[in-house]
């Protein structure tokens, strides 16, 4: 359906849905961090923002999108998008009152308190967003929140670029999705839902709407990826009824040209029953993620004046698009009888790094296969060319795609037979342990531990001086045998300074992983690594995904040399530490030629591999980590169980070898985990670790009405905020933690890991931890029940 009112501007032949806003060098990064230790002002940060947000103009430009029709979109962030969401509307808790002006705003300094924390005041939670590797702060949301336009960096951002001469399309988080993924704000009474106040959100959209109109904006893009998920806390009616009132307001009741044309994307999935309600509104444009969804079947009822945004390239993925079966298929959306067709990406870009020609350590066959953003500009401008002009126009880069595509499919390494059988040889009793009633005696006999063991997750800082030791020794500066003493004092800082706390199971603080996925990507066969592919995760932090290509297994013992060296300094037992198979996939490119199953199934066995060595050198305790178990869940709900399924067999594959008497732990962090709970029953590990601090034990309430009967540690100190929790805080939610739970089955951990905070942080939070351990230990209530 298309508005009455004056018509809309077509929409460009070729754009793309974002792009990496964190800078090539992690500019944006380094600049925030700065600012937050005091060493450079707001100012300064705002000008190497400007300065990305030029060179993204500039870059996306060049590689051929066009300056004058809003093909350039606009989505910087400084933190992260929703929490730009909840500023621009307004909707800062009340706990950070003081730091609002009297319009609403909040500048640098606010805005990064709200994110982080201060005090005795949380931060948002965190959550992934969607199944992605992202995580995003969730909005809280009351029944009072009082809803206001306190932002007007849209609207200057699109003056900026107006004035270096190129129009955007400001990329706003839509009301839907806004509402979908808020929590009700502490203090909501019982049954309110955030999407209840959507009609009180809508005037400020459409404010900002108008506001953005009169800047000049033509088109708005509006990201609804709530609408192609099951997993948010609505259900599928309520999301339907909400998008068919939210575009009523936005696109039939406010007509152009009091406001930009409108293209409502959504990412990560098939939009199934909300592409008709869409189509049944004014709204101009909209974006299909045709890598994870479809095209429709039939034509879809008003439509005829809808401009689909095909989005035919993976924004999610580095491979290599087969340009000829995409043309194909954007030939085939055309006979849908829409408004137009043009060509996008499945997604934002931000989930890939910047550029493949920026690698030059690559091996040139395997970067020959990758497209990073740069690439997949280039992906989507040349299949508009070819949709507009003709196959002949793009022959020969058409031809030159399906080269490389034949040439990996062919090359050595990507398939391995003995590595294929290996797989097919497996039963499934091999991914069954002892039942837990009879190996649990066994382990309390072992490690005799005392109520509420102590423990960290694994990692310990990565100081400035380790950052150096391993630059130095990729650089050819220090032998492998000084490099492996540098580690090894760290080691022994680490060891001691957890006796000296009075932690109960000791790590080895991992000062020789650069990360938790790439260390192993690293010593396993069928992986390679980037030099400068770095993704933003949260805020200023970024990974350097892995690129698993190939079949995969492991040559050699990668962590036992480690683990070993760590047991001999202390009697205490100590952890061996492991990244889970669906996690190293998970925070990996993974090839796409294959079921994801039949992947993890190989990386499992790899780990297998590790975890019998060892076990076979004396240690325990062995640590499987999956934090990333929830974040591949399928937002639809009728693909989930086949992925629940592998997911499991695959961990269990990993750890099922081991004896009785070795106790295998798992972590698992900022997940929605009530909707995989009885998958993480599934796991069988002896303990799991969660997070629970900053959604104050919240999971607790899912874990209890399970049935969940092997011991769990829920965490009670946030380590993704520099904030510094208090015993009395500490005690506070491990007190209730030991009401939901059976004290005899509590552990007492972090969140995370502690990899990205300072010892200043962590030797106190530590501290806290074991003090507040000691006094709930102490307490007649569990006393009574331990």
């Amino acid at each position: 359906m298309t508005s009455a009112a004056t018509p809309a501007p077509r929409f460009p032949a070729a754009s793309v849905l974002g792009y990496p806003r964190i800078g090539p060098r992690r500019e944006l990064k380094k600049a925030l961090e700065a600012f937050w230790a005091g060493r450079t002002s707001a100012d300064e940060v705002e000008a190497t923002a400007a300065a990305l947000r030029r060179r993204t103009r500039t870059r996306l430009v060049e590689l051929g999108l066009r300056a004058d029709d809003a093909s350039v979109p606009s989505a910087f962030s400084f933190y992260d998008q929703v929490l730009d969401a909840a500023v621009t509307v307004g909707a800062v808790p009340e706990r950070f009152a003081d730091l609002v002006g009297p319009d609403g705003s909040l500048d640098l300094a606010g805005y990064s308190t709200v994110a982080r924390g201060r005090g005795d005041d949380l931060p948002l939670e965190m959550t992934k967003w969607f199944d992605t590797n992202y995580h995003y702060l969730v909005p809280e949301i009351g029944p009072g929140t009082l809803f206001r336009l306190a932002s007007d960096r849209p609207v200057r951002e699109l003056a900026e670029a107006l004035a270096d001469g190129v129009l955007t399309r400001p990329v706003l988080v839509g009301p839907v999705t806004f509402l979908a993924l808020s929590k009700p704000a502490e203090g909501s009474p019982e049954g309110f839902a955030p999407l209840d106040r959507l009609a009180d959100l809508l005037p400020v959209y459409a404010e900002l709407l108008r506001a953005l109109a009169a800047a000049g904006a033509t088109w708005v893009q509006l990201e609804e990826p709530a609408l192609v998920s099951d997993s948010v806390d609505a259900s599928p009616e309520a999301l339907l009824a909400a998008t068919a009132t939210a575009y009523r307001v936005l696109a039939d009741e406010l007509a152009r040209p009091e406001r930009p044309a409108l293209l409502v994307a959504a990412p990560y999935g098939d939009l199934g029953a909300a592409l008709p309600v869409l189509a049944a509104t004014s709204v101009e444009a909209v974006g299909l993620d045709l890598v994870r969804g479809r095209v429709p079947g039939a034509p879809v009822p008003g439509l005829e004046g809808t401009t689909l945004v095909a989005g035919v390239v993976d924004g999610h993925n580095v491979w290599r698009a087969d340009l000829d079966a995409k043309l194909t298929l954007l030939e085939r959306l055309e006979r849908l009888g829409a408004g137009g067709v043009a060509v996008g990406t499945s997604t934002s870009l931000f989930h890939v790094p910047h550029d493949v020609a920026d690698e030059p350590q690559l091996d040139p066959t395997l970067a020959s296969w990758l497209a990073f953003a740069d690439q997949k500009v280039d992906e989507v401008v040349t299949l508009a060319e070819g949709l507009v002009e003709g196959r002949e126009a793009v022959h020969d880069r058409l031809r030159a795609a399906s080269e490389a595509l034949a040439g990996r499919a062919a090359a050595p390494g990507v398939v391995r037979p003995e590595v294929r059988a290996r797989v097919a040889a497996l039963t499934d009793a091999d991914a069954v342990r002892t039942p837990y009633a009879e190996r649990e005696p066994a382990q309390t006999a072992r490690f005799a531990l005392p109520p509420l063991p102590t423990t960290t997750i694994g990692s310990f800082p990565q100081t400035p001086e380790i950052r150096r030791a391993r630059a130095a020794f990729g650089k050819g500066e220090l032998t492998a045998e000084q490099y492996e003493d540098e580690m090894r004092a760290e080691i022994r800082r680490v060891v001691r300074l957890q006796e000296r706390l009075g932690l109960d199971v000791l790590v080895h603080g991992e000062p020789e992983r650069n990360d938790m996925v790439q260390y192993f990507a690293e010593h396993l066969d069928g992986f390679a690594v980037t030099q400068n592919g770095w993704v933003q995760s949260y805020g200023s932090r970024c990974t350097r995904p892995s690129l698993l290509w190939g079949d995969v297994s492991r040559p050699a013992p990668i962590t036992v040399a480690w683990s070993s060296y760590t047991q001999s300094l202390t009697p205490k037992p100590v952890k061996g530490m492991l990244t889970g198979p669906v996690t190293i996939l998970a925070w990996s490119f993974v090839r796409d030629d294959q079921p994801l199953g039949a992947t993890a199934d190989q990386v499992a066995l790899a780990l297998r591999d590790e975890i019998a060595d060892l076990e076979a050198a004396g240690i325990g305790i062995i640590q499987v980590d999956e934090p990333a178990l929830r974040e591949l869940l399928p937002l639809r709900r009728a693909d989930q169980p086949d992925y629940l399924a592998w997911s499991v067999r695959s961990f269990r594959l990993a750890t099922a070898g081991v004896r009785d008497e070795t106790q295998v732990h798992t972590h698992l962090c900022y997940s929605e985990f009530g909707e995989v709970i009885d998958a993480i029953d599934g796991l069988d590990a002896d303990v799991t670790s969660i997070e629970a601090a900053r959604s104050k034990m919240e999971i607790l309430g899912d874990v209890a009405a399970s049935g969940f009967e092997r011991q769990i540690g829920p965490g009670v100190y946030d380590i993704h905020s520099p904030r510094v929790p208090g015993t009395a805080e500490v005690t506070e939610l491990l007190t209730e933690a030991v009401r939901s739970i059976d004290p005899a089955r509590v552990w007492v951990n972090p969140d995370c890991g502690l990899k990205t905070r300072r010892y200043e942080e962590v030797e106190p939070a530590l501290a806290h931890l074991v003090a507040a351990t000691r006094a709930v230990r102490e307490s007649r209530a569990v006393a009574a029940t331990v």
